[in-house]
This record gives structure tokens, C-alpha cells and sequence, in this order.
């Protein structure tokens, strides 16, 4: 679908305030993407949350965000963005006092649930709005803004985190991380009812409803069982459950192929599929996405549970990774791509794989008397790695579509990316704590230190997968302009 800049004459009259707002939203949900995982060993003890609980708190988000994001995307479209934006942040906030309120963890991961279906319909709106708002002269300058706002969010998360559990205002504890959504969502919209375009296209495609559910059937039917399973002792209905998960991805298949021969407008264009770069660029997204957030979770479990850092302290230990990888999103994106064309993407998953090397090894000499200071040099190294990764990527992986489908595959992109958050940490939640399980006969903090070492070693063995996987995405990115614009569905 084609988005059209404002007008080449002027901006919306209030366009800079426009995008004040749109990033609020961004803020928002950067915000509860990080620190809830450094909130996650407070909740636990709080609400005597077992694992599984855990990991449905951390990644559900994730999950329901990933379900209903092109469904969002598409309602935008239809009814209009601003409407859409409204309804996404109303829900955002009423959510976030429901989880912030929370008495017990089965409330609290309904929250997280419906958070993470409101933020499906709010994020998706912003570029849309922004593009509507600003002249394509203007329109890089917003952009030029937009990303170090949302590079500061995602480095100050952490700590953020750790901060606002530790402040325990009036004995919220861990409830604040989530209060603090409250405010910076009313100014969105207060801010959005009075000031956004409507930003509705002309002609908009139908909300495949059918092919929705069949996605978020798949979705749950592959994550419950990966969560719920180790302490269930695997019994014959996770693996049924998995294999239905794969029958409903196989219904999906089907079910697009036939909306598009009846010529009606399918949740995504299959034909994208077609391209081997966009094809194994799906493989890299899930996977590396899976791999990072999955082993961020398990350091944060292991800084926290296995060696009692306060929040503060893990979130300060977790810094250098954040900076680290700001700095490697703005060198790679900016600086190293047009030199190195996709073997940015190389060097990227290279500094990973030696910065999980480099964790290893400081475990294996120190074990639980390991220092912040002793792993800020590895961690920061993998942070830059991943900034090198995750700032191209998605402009390589639809080098090859043209502009008809580069909305429906950026689409597809930006979901896979939060399944793949979801899935990771599924997956590398159930192998720490299975792993913290199985020694138990050792001492409590040798426990962890092996959980930890043994996520670390799954992600190394990701983070060579995506180098390889590089290989198979097109040698240049598509060009600037058309970067902006894919990313606005």
C-alpha cells in the first residue's frame, strides 16, 4: 500500500507536536519491552511467581503484540490512524493500571496480554501519521529526531527499571515500572484527540479477520507448550499441541492462497515468499531477535536470583549492552552499511558470538564472585554487535521486493520480530530454569552460574546461525527513501 507525504507545500500546522506525541507512544512501549525484565525477579518474589509465570509476564507482551500488529496496521488503514492511535493508547494505559494493580500473576499476565494487543494497534499508526503530517522535505529531519529518542529509550530502560523498583514509592515496588506508563500515556492522547490528522487512506484493505486468527491460533498453540511444558514434565499434549500449531500455519498457507485467487486482500502477500532473500531473512528475524531478548532474559534472572543484585545494580551491570548497541545501531546503519553492504550484518553477528565467547570465559574463572566490572567489556561488545544486526537488517531482507509488496513484507518483519522476542524467551526461560533445576544438588548459585552458561551457549550457536544466514540476503540494502517507507507499513 502506498502512504503520501503531506502536502510538498507545508507540514501540518502542528506537525513538530505531532511527532512529540508519536513518540511518546514509541517511548511507551520501548519502555515496557526492557524494564519489565529487570522488574520480573521483584515480581516473582512479590507474587511468588513460578517460571512459567515468569516467562508469560516477560514475553507475552511480546506475543499478543506480534499476533495483532498487521491486523492493527490494517484497522488504521481502514477506520483511521488517529482513531486507531486512540483507542491503542486509551487501552495501553488501562491496561498498565491493571497490571500495576495486579493482585495475583494470573491478573497480571491477562494484563500483559491485552498490553500488548493495544500496543498492537498503537504503534503501527505512528509512521503513518508522521508521513501524513510532514512534507517529504521535513521528512527526514522528523525521522533525524525520531531515532536517537527512541536509542535514548531503549538504553535508559534498564536502568529505569532497576531505579523505579528500587525507589518503591509509597511500597509499589516493581507496580511503579508499570504506573509509569499512565502519565506519559494521557499526554499521548489528551494530545492525539486535539492535534493528529486523521491520516485514513482513500482505499483500504479489508482486515483479514479469519487469517488473524488462524495466526494468533499458531501462536499460542507453538508458545504455551514451550512454556507450560518443563513443568508439566512434557506430556503427550504439548507435543500435540505443537504439531497443531504447525497444522494451523499450514491452514494459514492455504487459506491466503485462496483469498488471493477469490481476489481479495490477504493478511499478507504470499508472493513475497517468493524471494529467497526475504524468505531467509524471516529465518534471521525470528532467530536472532529470539536469541538476543532470550539470553537478555536469562542474564537479568541470573544477575538477580543466582547472584542478589538489586535492580539498580543489574540495570547499571546491563548498561554498557545498551549503549553498546545504540552506538553499533547508528555506526552500522549510517556509517557501515553503504561501505560494507550486508557484511555489516556479518561483523554484527561476529561481535556477538565473541562477546558471548568473552562471557563464558569470565564465568569460567570467577563463577559467582563475577563483577559488574568484569563483565561491562563483553557485554558492551555485544551490544554493539547487536546495533549492527538490528539497525539494516530489515532494509536487507526486502532488498529484492518491489514497492507493491514492501508494505506487506515490512508488515511481516515487524512481526516475526516480536514472535521471535516472544519465542526466545519461551525457549531460553525454560532452558535456564530447567537447567537451574537439574543441579540443584549443587549449591544454589553454581546453579545459576550453569543455567547462565548454558543460554549463553545457545545464543552463541544463534548468533553463528544468523552469520551464515547472511550470506543468503542481497549484497546492498534498498536505498534510503524507500528504508523510511517500508517501515511505515
Amino acid at each position: 500500500m502506498s502512504i503520501t507525504p503531506a502536502s510538498e507545500a507545508q507540514n501540518h500546522p502542528r506537525a513538530w507536536l505531532v511527532l512529540a506525541l508519536v513518540l511518546c507512544a514509541e517511548v511507551m512501549d520501548l519502555l515496557d519491552s526492557t524494564i519489565v525484565n529487570v522488574a520480573a525477579p521483584s515480581i516473582a518474589g512479590d507474587l511468588h511467581a513460578p517460571p512459567p509465570a515468569l516467562q508469560w509476564i516477560t514475553g507475552g507482551y511480546s506475543l499478543t503484540f506480534a499476533v495483532f500488529l498487521i491486523a492493527g496496521a490494517r484497522l488504521g488503514d481502514r477506520f483511521g490512524r488517529r482513531r486507531l492511535f486512540l483507542i491503542g493508547a486509551w487501552g495501553f494505559i488501562g491496561c498498565s493500571a491493571l497490571c500495576a494493580c495486579a493482585p495475583d500473576t494470573s491478573t497480571l499476565i491477562a494484563g500483559r496480554l491485552l498490553q500488548g494487543a493495544a500496543a498492537a494497534l498503537l504503534i503501527p499508526q505512528g509512521f503513518g501519521i508522521l508521513f501524513a503530517s510532514f512534507r517529504p522535505a521535513d521528512l527526514g529531519k522528523a525521522f533525524s529526531i525520531f531515532g536517537p529518542v527512541v536509542g535514548l529509550a531503549a538504553v535508559a530502560g534498564p536502568v529505569l527499571g532497576g531505579v523505579l523498583v528500587n525507589a518503591d514509592v509509597f511500597g509499589t515496588g516493581w507496580r511503579l515500572v508499570f504506573l509509569i506508563n499512565l502519565p506519559i500515556g494521557i499526554v499521548a492522547a489528551v494530545g492525539a484527540a486535539r492535534v493528529l490528522p486523521p491520516a485514513r487512506l482513500a482505499s483500504a484493505p479489508r482486515l483479514d479477520l479469519v487469517g488473524t486468527l488462524l495466526v494468533g491460533g499458531a501462536a499460542a498453540l507453538i508458545t504455551y507448550p514451550l512454556i507450560q511444558g518443563r513443568e508439566a514434565g512434557w506430556p503427550a499434549w504439548t507435543y500435540a499441541m505443537l504439531a497443531s500449531g504447525l497444522v494451523f500455519l499450514g491452514v494459514l498457507a492455504l487459506w491466503i492462497r485462496m483469498r488471493v485467487r477469490m481476489r481479495r486482500e490477504p493478511l499478507l502477500d504470499p508472493s513475497i515468499f517468493r524471494h529467497q532473500s526475504f524468505s531467509a531473512g524471516v529465518v534471521v528475524t525470528l532467530v536472532f531477535f529470539g536469541g538476543t531478548f532470550g539470553v537478555g532474559l536469562a542474564l537479568t534472572l541470573f544477575l538477580q536470583l543466582g547472584l542478589g543484585f538489586s535492580a539498580v545494580h543489574a540495570g547499571l551491570t546491563a548498561l554498557p549492552y545498551a549503549l553498546g548497541s545504540s552506538v553499533g545501531a547508528l555506526v552500522g546503519g549510517a556509517r557501515l552499511t553503504p561501505v560494507l553492504g550486508r557484511g555489516v550484518l556479518g561483523l554484527g553477528a561476529a561481535l556477538q558470538a565473541v562477546g558471548l565467547v568473552l562471557i563464558l570465559a569470565v564465568l569460567a574463572v570467577t563463577q559467582t564472585q563475577v563483577t559488574t566490572w568484569q563483565l561491562a567489556g563483553p557485554l558492551l561488545l555485544w551490544g554493539v554487535g547487536m546495533g549492527l544486526v538490528v539497525a539494516p537488517l530489515f532494509d536487507f531482507v526486502l532488498a529484492d521486493l518491489d514497492g507493491e509488496s514492501v508494505g506487506s513484507g515490512s508488515g511481516v518483519l515487524n512481526a516475526l520480530q516480536q514472535l521471535g522476542t516472544a519465542i526466545g524467551v519461551a525457549v531460553l526461560g525454560t532452558v535456564f530454569f530447567a537447567t537451574r533445576d537439574r543441579h540443584t544438588g549443587a549449591a544454589r548459585d553454581d546453579g545459576y552460574v550453569i543455567a547462565l552458561e548454558r543460554c549463553l551457549q545457545v545464543g552463541l550457536g544463534i548468533a553463528v546461525a544468523v552469520f551464515l544466514l547472511t550470506f543468503l540476503l542481497p549484497r546492498r540494502a534498498r536505498d534510503d527513501a524507500d528504508a523510511v517507507a517500508s517501515e511505515a507499513f
